[in-house]
């Protein structure tokens, strides 16, 4: 037998997570631009909240839940609440109903807080699953093939939503993102029982968590990787200002926007694809702080460009450095995650990254409401640069890391 073959069961849970994040990234896209144009970039922001608080709520106990049940259960449930949040969202679009705007955005808020409870727990259970389904000599290449997945999705979801808005109608949009979510969930369906392994069943539940929480904050190395990750992309994320800059400033349509919010995802492919093929050797941790400091001038960049393709390049290019961060932080965290704990580091991982992410859009929104959505960009990227430095202060074994 082959050891390098990756099993047929992998192929499943690819393909699962293909159609998922696909969809997902559809359905952020099509909310993001929805919100925008019913209210204003305020409330996009406030979007990323009504999905951030949840999420983080609920990925506390996520991850000691999903470390003692079947984690294949789980994800099928997952996909199939996420597909009728899609399917809601498509209901209340459709023109037949002729809801007012304010009716909509509660609808949407309110679907949105919920989407952030099951992302909560289909991303740290489909993490966890991937060192159950191949060997520890295959888990390199398995990580590769599972971001590089993840990216293409994204890629799709971004360009893909943006569209179909143009083309069949923010509706219709969303019926065939419930579409896609259901088409994963019939590959998660062919997935073999994942139960919990070596897991306490007794241990009190705040006790787990606990010590999924000890493990990640005595983990010098872990800690301060994620931690760069999430103040930098707290500070230096785009995708709440790309509406608007996108239609203020470019003048472009939904595909344009749609193409704009897809460049940051088609440049860390880029990167995972030549990482894939020239793995860092050495030094991952300096490589790593200096592509942050690049994440940071992009976003400044792009900032101050008022050309379409400037814009787009800039982040593009912000999307190459961010995939080396991407890359160090899945790699530490699978090769150095006990069995039984890997559940609920996952999902302290998804808090970092759903701070990151959707706490970094309420953070747009408002900053564009204090300073402009100019200068709020450009203050994101310059504070993503301090964030390296801080970091590099406080966590200098980082600067060493090598695995």
């Amino acid at each position: 037998m082959n050891s390098d073959k990756l099993p047929n069961e992998f192929r499943n849970f690819i393909f699962a997570r293909l159609f998922f994040v696909l969809g997902l990234r559809m359905i952020t896209t099509i909310v993001i631009y929805q919100v925008f144009h019913l209210a204003n970039t305020y409330m996009v922001g406030f979007a990323g909240l009504a999905e951030f608080v949840p999420a983080v709520i609920a990925a506390i106990f996520a991850g000691h839940y999903i470390d003692k049940h079947n984690k294949k259960n789980i994800l099928v449930w997952a996909y199939t609440f996420y597909m009728l949040c899609g399917l809601t969202l498509a209901l209340i679009s459709l023109p037949y109903f002729n809801l007012s705007n304010a009716t909509k955005l509660s609808v949407i808020l309110f679907t949105v807080f919920c989407t952030g409870i099951i992302r909560s727990f289909a991303g740290p259970a489909a993490n966890s699953m991937i060192a159950a389904i191949v060997s520890r000599e295959q888990l390199q290449k398995a990580i590769s093939y599972n971001s590089s997945t993840w990216l293409i999705s994204s890629i799709g979801g971004h360009a893909i939503g943006g569209l179909l808005i143009a083309a069949i109608g923010i509706s219709n949009a969303y019926f065939t993102t419930a579409a896609l979510i259901l088409t994963a969930g019939i590959f998660a369906l062919q997935l073999k029982p994942k139960p919990p392994v070596s897991v306490n069943q007794n241990e009190p539940m705040f006790t787990a968590i606990k010590n999924g929480f000890t493990y990640v904050f005595n983990n010098k190395n872990l800690l301060g990787v994620i931690s760069l990750d999430l103040f930098a992309v707290l500070f230096g994320g785009a995708v709440a200002f790309i509406p608007e800059v996108a239609s203020n400033i470019l003048h472009t349509g939904p595909i344009g926007y749609g193409f704009l919010n897809a460049a940051m995802d088609l440049g860390s492919l880029i990167s995972m694809a030549i990482l894939v093929k020239y793995p860092m050797r050495h030094k991952q941790g300096l490589k790593m702080l200096l592509a942050v400091a690049g994440f940071g001038i992009c976003i400044i960049i792009f900032g101050l460009s008022k050309w379409y393709w400037l814009s787009f390049a800039a982040l593009l290019i912000a999307g190459l450095f961010d995939a080396v961060s991407v890359v160090v932080r899945g790699t530490i965290m699978q090769l150095f995650t006990p069995d039984e704990l890997r559940g609920r580091v996952a999902s302290i991982n998804l808090i970092f990254i759903n701070s990151s992410n959707e706490l970094g859009q309420f953070e747009s929104g408002v900053t564009s409401r204090w300073f402009g959505t100019l200068p709020a960009i450009i203050f994101g990227g310059a504070m993503s640069m301090l964030v390296v430095a801080a970091t590099w202060i406080k966590f200098p074994k980082l600067r060493k890391l090598e695995y």
